[in-house]
């Protein structure tokens, strides 16, 4: 049984998908994250399919996530995921055509909540309309949320604690996870699962990628073998 938050890996920095994922990938597959994910953008649909069939060959779980608004680009954002035969589509504002090809396909599907903009991604809103509108993408089946807490312009740990606590579903706390105190905070509010990506390439954990990613794993289920802080 899981004992903390799952850490996804994301290869990708500001928002974009590094370009030398694949390659990157290749030297972190034998950490101890389960799940990487990578962005819609830049790489080609022939990269991201070698990425994700790369991720699989390692017994890892595929992540795609989308970082876009307006319906026709979410739904070009999730035939992409949905090609590379991706297990988790994150990201998009929900719409009911990415919703049905999520479902046609067998992807888990994750959307935004809330008043998503920008790239990097900034979140607004309230808690209250956050999860109304969760429940509201519950009732048509999606399986949980991509929640941009730490990207909130309010209070972003109270947005976190109290969608985590009412919404009765697989949620993901995405998006400037950067330091132990937030890791902290995660572990004491217990969603599903958090990311990070740029934290790790700027060395926010300590180490290289790889001691970084170990390091979060181990710190995350209560293991003393964890870098300094």
């Amino acid at each position: 049984m899981q004992s903390g938050p799952e850490l996804i890996v994301m290869l990708t920095k500001n928002d974009q998908t590094v370009p030398h994922a694949a390659e990157l990938f290749s030297a972190l597959r034998h950490t101890r994250a389960n799940y990487f994910g990578f962005k819609d953008k830049p790489l080609s649909p022939a990269e991201m399919r070698r990425l994700t069939a790369e991720i699989h060959a390692a017994g890892k779980t595929a992540v795609f996530e989308v970082v876009e608004y307006d319906e026709p680009a979410c739904l070009a954002g999730a035939r992409a995921a949905a090609a590379c035969g991706s297990d988790i589509l994150m990201g998009t504002r929900f719409f009911d055509s990415v919703n049905d090809l999520c479902r046609a396909s067998g992807m888990r599907y994750l959307p935004f909540v809330g008043a998503v903009s920008e790239r990097p991604s900034v979140l607004e809103g309230t808690a209250e309309e956050m999860i109304r509108e969760a429940d509201a993408c519950l009732a048509k089946g999606v399986a949980g949320f991509d929640l941009l807490g730490y990207r909130h312009t309010g209070d972003a740990v109270r947005l976190i604690r109290e969608f985590v606590r009412a919404v009765p579903a697989t949620v993901c706390v995405a998006g400037s996870v950067n330091s132990f105190a937030r890791l902290d905070e995660l572990k004491e509010i217990s969603p599903w699962a958090f990311t990070i990506g740029s934290a790790f390439f700027d060395g926010r954990f300590h180490g290289t990628i790889a001691e970084q990613i170990d390091a979060v794993c181990g710190y995350m289920h209560d293991e003393t073998t964890v870098l300094s802080r």
